[in-house]
C-alpha cells in the first residue's frame, strides 16, 4: 500500500479510474446505450444494464485482489499471474480493442468540434490527441488527480441533464416506461457490453497500490461497478422520451440537447464529454505506458520520458485514420461485438475459474498477513 492511502484512494478513486475507462467509448454520447439497449426497451435496457453492472463488480473485485496479493500493477504482469506464458493472448486483444475505443474517441471529438465550432472533423480528433498526450507525461499521481476532477464534473453535469430532461420532456419518457413492456434479449445485452468493458480493468490496476488489505479490494470492487454505470443509467432514461427518433443518431446527447434549446448548457455538457474522451484515452494509454515501464524495469533501465506521449500520440493517430475511415456507428456495432467473447474467454473464464482458485489456495497464509498489518 502507498504510504498514507485515503479512504477515498482506497475505495473511490479506483471507481473513478474504471468509469474514465470505459464512459467514452461510446456512452458518453449514449451511441453504445443505443447500440446495447435500447432494442430492450426502456426496461429491459435498464436489467441490462444491472446485469452489466453486476459483472463489473465481480471481475472488479476478483481481479484487485489477485492483483494486490501478486503485487501486479501493470497488465502484463497481472496476466502472466492469471495466464502465464499466454499472458500475450490478452495484450493482443487488448491493442485491438483500445485502437476500437480510441477510433470512437476520435470520430466523437471529431463530431463535437463540428457541432460546436463548425470546424472540420479532423481538428477535433487532433486536439483530443494533443491533450491526452500531454497529459500521460505527469505520472500516475497526476492522472488520478485529473480523473477525478473531470469525472466529478461529468457527475454534476449528468445530474444537471436528466433533471432538465425530466422536467422538459418527463411525459414522454413516462408515458414510454408506462406502456412499454420488457423486450427480449436485455441478458445477453448486459453479458456482452460487460464483455468487452471488462477488458478496460487492467488499465485500472495502477490504483491497487493503494490497498492494504482484501477489504480494500472488496469495497473498491463492489462500488466500482455501480461507479462506472451510474452516468450511464440516468442517460438511458433521459433518451426514452425520444427513444425512436435516437436510434439513427450518431450522437443522442447532441439531439438531446437541441430539445433542451439551451445553447448555453450544450457547450458546458459537450466540454464534459470532451473531458471524458481524454480521460479515457489517458486510462488505457497510461495502462500501456505501464507495461512498458515495467519491462524496461526488468532490465533494469528506466522508461525515457519522451516515449510516453510518443507511444500515445503514434496509437491514437492509427486510431483517428480508422475512425475517418468506419464511420462511428460502425465502430461499435461492429468492433466491440467481435472483441467481446473473446474478453470473456481469455479473461472473465480464466478469472473467475482459476483466479478464485489462486485466491483461495493462498488465503490462510494472506489471512494471517493481513491480521498482522496495522
Amino acid at each position: 500500500m502507498t504510504p498514507a492511502a485515503t479512504w477515498f484512494q482506497r475505495f473511490l478513486l479506483p471507481g473513478f479510474v474504471f468509469q474514465a475507462a470505459v464512459i467514452a467509448g461510446g456512452y458518453a454520447t449514449g451511441r453504445e446505450l443505443v447500440e446495447f439497449f435500447l432494442p430492450a426497451g426502456p426496461w429491459g435496457g435498464l436489467l441490462g444494464m444491472l446485469v452489466s453492472m453486476l459483472v463489473w463488480s465481480a471481475v472488479l473485485m476478483t481481479s484487485f485482489e489477485l492483483a494486490r496479493r501478486a503485487r501486479a500493477f501493470d497488465y502484463r504482469a497481472f496476466f502472466r499471474v492469471l495466464l502465464g506464458r499466454g499472458w500475450w493472448l490478452f495484450e493482443l486483444g487488448y491493442l485491438a480493442l483500445m485502437l476500437v475505443i480510441l477510433a470512437v474517441m476520435g470520430a466523437a471529438a471529431g463530431e463535437i468540434a463540428h457541432s460546436l465550432f463548425g470546424l472540420p472533423r479532423l481538428a477535433g480528433s487532433l486536439a483530443m490527441i494533443a491533450a491526452t498526450g500531454a497529459l500521460t507525461v505527469v505520472g500516475a499521481a497526476g492522472i488520478e488527480r485529473f480523473l477525478v476532477a473531470s469525472v466529478g464534473y461529468l457527475y454534476l453535469v449528468y445530474a444537471v441533464f436528466v433533471v432538465w430532461c425530466v422536467l422538459a420532456f418527463g411525459d414522454r419518457i413516462g408515458d414510454h416506461f408506462a406502456s412499454a413492456p420488457v423486450e427480449g434479449g436485455w441478458f445477453r445485452a448486459g453479458v456482452t457490453y460487460a464483455g468487452y468493458n471488462v477488458a478496460t480493468i487492467p488499465a485500472v490496476l495502477f490504483c491497487v497500490r493503494h490497498f492494504g488489505r482484501t477489504r480494500d479490494a472488496v469495497v473498491a470492487g463492489a462500488l466500482a461497478g455501480p461507479l462506472g454505470m451510474l452516468p450511464g443509467v440516468v442517460f438511458y432514461v433521459a433518451m426514452m422520451g425520444w427513444s425512436q427518433e435516437i436510434a439513427g443518431e450518431a450522437l443522442p446527447s447532441a439531439f438531446l440537447l437541441a430539445k433542451l434549446q439551451a445553447p448555453w448548457f450544450e457547450w458546458a455538457f459537450q466540454v464534459a464529454v470532451m473531458l471524458t474522451l481524454v480521460d479515457t484515452g489517458v486510462a488505457l494509454l497510461h495502462a500501456i505506458n505501464e507495461r512498458v515501464a515495467g519491462a524496461y524495469g526488468e532490465r533494469r533501465r528506466a522508461m525515457p520520458r519522451a516515449l510516453r506521449p510518443a507511444i500515445a500520440v503514434a496509437t491514437m493517430l492509427l486510431a483517428v485514420y480508422a475512425a475517418t475511415a468506419v464511420g462511428l456507428v460502425d465502430l461499435i456495432a461492429r468492433g466491440y461485438g467481435t472483441l467481446t467473447w473473446y474478453f470473456l474467454a481469455i479473461y472473465v473464464l480464466p478469472l473467475m475459474t482459476w483466479g478464485l482458485w489462486l485466491l483461495w489456495r493462498r488465503a490462510p497464509e494472506r489471512a494471517r498477513a493481513d491480521g498482522a498489518a496495522p
